[in-house]
């Protein structure tokens, strides 16, 4: 049984069909990148998953679980879900001590002592041990972003979502924010991202699916989906995105 199914799922915004009729296995310790143009339905796809969006039609399923049935709280789903935004939407009145340690204590009931032992030894994992005391606006972007998955983290998800958490750094900073995706892969986190780097969606991705207009137009493993495109679609996406590091 795969971890996350979405079968035939559509979301409508008025008469604007922004996801038509997504079909998607993600097994245990998969990676699956989501790419395509802007406006695609990549991040409203994982909002769906989150559901912080309802969808229209289709179901989802998590560990055999329809969770988008309406008798579903919400809430109990999100605490096997971590996702991570573009925006790092940190607390900023708090440290990042406790900007990691809120979610456990408030939402899953962990005793402060225990949630600010396992937060103290994720930040140390990650290189941010000596940052427990400061404040957000104290870090930079790729340090403020590590603390945002870290956050994510501390729940112990059984899926993560990162929605082009990248893509607000400065290139410099991108770096240490794909090694931290990166060390979660090795670790076997399930991941589904959306990603516009297509080198590291080569290197780190089991699966890559291409979403155009709504569609999940083609799918498969990196090296078959950058060298050997079916859709006409996915070729003329990918000579763009070369073209694009040409100028």
């Amino acid at each position: 049984m795969s971890l996350l199914t979405v079968e035939g799922v559509w979301k409508n915004y008025h008469d604007h069909h922004v996801l038509r009729g997504i079909d998607l296995s993600v097994e245990a310790h998969e990676v699956v990148c989501l790419v395509g143009a802007s406006g695609s339905g990549k991040s409203t796809l994982l909002r769906c998953v989150n559901l912080l969006e309802t969808v229209d039609d289709g179901a989802i399923h998590l560990d055999g679980e329809e969770i988008t049935d309406v008798r579903v709280d919400p809430d109990e789903v999100r605490k096997r879900i971590g996702i991570v935004f573009q925006a790092f939407n940190l607390f900023p009145h708090m440290t990042v001590l406790d900007n990691v340690t809120l979610a456990p204590r408030k939402v899953h009931k962990v005793g402060r002592e225990r949630a600010e032992h396992e937060a103290r030894e994720l930040l140390a994992r990650f290189g941010l041990a000596d940052k427990a005391g400061s404040y957000p606006d104290r870090l930079s972007g790729g340090q403020q972003q590590r603390v945002a998955i870290i956050r994510a983290l501390a729940t112990k998800p059984r899926l993560m979502l990162l929605d082009e958490v990248t893509s607000a750094l400065d290139p410099a900073l991108v770096t240490e924010v794909l090694g931290v995706i990166r060390e979660l892969k090795e670790g076997g986190m399930t991941m589904i991202l959306t990603t516009h780097e297509m080198g590291f969606c080569r290197e780190i991705a089991d699966t890559v699916c291409f979403l155009d207009d709504g569609v999940l137009l083609e799918s498969g493993p990196p090296e078959e989906f950058f060298t050997e495109p079916r859709e006409p679609r996915t070729r003329e996406f990918l000579r763009s995105v070369l073209d694009a590091r040409r100028v």
